[in-house]
């Protein structure tokens, strides 16, 4: 897999640039920067010996020794840039949250299609054996009642926000807050395993420009409910519960790294703790996943994951529109 990657912040820094240094099968071929980031793109290519650095997107999606692209850049522009490397031929890997809205990520997924490409969406837990795991475990602890997920994560940009100073995290003109952001995590983890709620209801703290610092999702299912608590504004400890009539399943710390996680059964006596991840970098199990399904041309283990990745932003969606949270791309 021949890669470049599109951006410089923290998520390229800290994520994925290290994570594809232990992800092996992958080789990362350009960087892709703004012209007034150029220096940073540099610098990291310098560091992790990238031979190409672009400023100019048409000019990188034109290179044909690129194959896919990561799209690691702010919200608001993850739809315009996946797109216009499905239209160039080129597959995708792109960052969480997919897009904005449902009909951006309906649109590019039926493009993925048409041009028989792939394209995946980067939510690290999805991809990890302990989440794998956990699906497996879910028959042992009977019918289930409640889910309970809580990411809260005081932001390093929140001081500022506090200020009056907007930066993109908390912009609703570029698709920030706290629900497409930190809790996006809680609704792939309780999405991924139990599929689109027939219920949803948002309850933001809304900040000053009409965008949310952090809330809470109401969501029913058949037989049970789940609620995802996402703070930017705040943290506590974090944490996902499954209540089953037979038992309780608990992760301990926040889903998006899902170390590790816990199982008791009524009766049993005792409770069982499971760290089954092979790589400290929560990211490292995504990449690998997305060069093994190319590899293979499995294009069925890429349907299933863009079919909670539409699920999941059709209720953020939902739940954003229903708390009177508009973003740019509303129009």
């Amino acid at each position: 897999m021949k890669l470049a990657i599109l951006g410089t912040g923290k998520i390229v820094q800290e994520g994925a640039l290290p994570a594809l240094q232990q992800a092996g099968g992958i080789d990362t071929v350009a960087i892709f920067a703004r012209p007034k980031s150029q220096g940073k793109a540099e610098q990291l290519a310098a560091r992790y010996g990238i031979p190409q650095v672009y400023t100019d997107y048409e000019a990188l999606l034109a290179n044909p020794g690129i194959e896919f692209v990561y799209v690691g850049l702010i919200n608001s522009v993850h739809y315009e840039y996946t797109k216009k490397a499905l239209l160039a031929g080129k597959n995708v890997i792109v960052e969480k949250p997919f897009a904005s809205t449902a009909a951006e990520v309906q649109e590019l997924c039926a493009l993925a299609r048409e041009k028989h490409r792939y394209v995946f969406e980067a939510v690290s837990l999805l991809h990890m054996p302990n989440f794998t795991a956990i699906r497996k475990a879910l028959p042992d602890l009977g019918a289930i009642r409640a889910v309970t997920a809580n990411y809260s994560q005081y932001s390093s940009r929140y001081d500022k926000y506090l200020q009056g100073e907007v930066l993109p995290a908390f912009n609703p003109q570029l698709s920030g807050g706290a629900l497409y952001d930190i809790n996006i995590y809680n609704l792939n983890f309780i999405i991924g395993l139990f599929g689109r709620p027939k219920q949803v209801t948002y309850m933001p703290n809304i900040g000053f420009n009409g965008i949310d610092t952090s809330g809470v999702v109401l969501m029913r299912y058949p037989g049970f409910f789940a609620t995802a608590l996402g703070a930017k504004d705040t943290e506590s400890p974090c944490f996902v519960t499954i209540q089953g009539e037979k038992g309780w399943l608990r992760v301990l710390g926040a889903p998006n790294e899902l170390k590790e996680f816990e199982v008791h059964l009524h009766g049993s006596g005792q409770t069982t703790r499971y760290a089954l991840n092979r790589y400290g970098h929560r990211m490292v199990h995504e990449f690998q996943e997305f060069a093994r399904i190319y590899a293979a041309g499995d294009e069925e283990a890429m349907l299933s994951g863009l079919a909670i990745s539409a699920a999941v932003m059709a209720t953020a969606e939902e739940a954003r529109k229903q708390a009177g949270i508009v973003f740019g791309c509303d129009g």
